[in-house]
């Protein structure tokens, strides 16, 4: 069973807005935080957003004032908004989050599949 599932992602002009969704399933006993990162061919994922469960944001600066990430870490779901969208912001996007899916475990670092983001000029 994959741990986060994304939906959202999809063709979109440049200036156009998209909205990721991520849930983690049932089985986390522990959430601290969700995030979104990104991946360009060839390059590293890098983060695009984060939120804690006390609700502390981080953004890259790249998607500053573009994006917003929103959800709540009790209810194991996060979204990104993504407006006025960029042919740069093209990317695989991932949902991550840090957590443990089972008690007696360390707290440790779990991905999504992805979902395609393609923004046309």
């Amino acid at each position: 069973q994959v741990p986060l599932v994304e939906s959202g992602g999809g063709l979109v002009q440049a200036g156009g807005s998209l909205r990721l969704s991520c849930t983690a399933y049932d089985k986390f006993v522990e959430l601290r935080s969700m995030g979104w990162y990104r991946q360009f061919p060839g390059k590293e994922r890098e983060l695009v957003a984060s939120i804690t469960r006390s609700n502390s944001i981080n953004y890259a600066e790249s998607v500053k004032g573009r994006f917003t990430i929103s959800g709540e870490i009790a209810k194991k779901t996060v979204y990104l908004q993504m407006n006025s969208l960029k042919p740069e912001d093209t990317a695989a996007y991932y949902c991550s989050c840090m957590g443990r899916d089972r008690p007696g475990i360390g707290v440790n670092n779990y991905w999504g599949q992805g979902t395609q983001v393609t923004v046309s000029s």
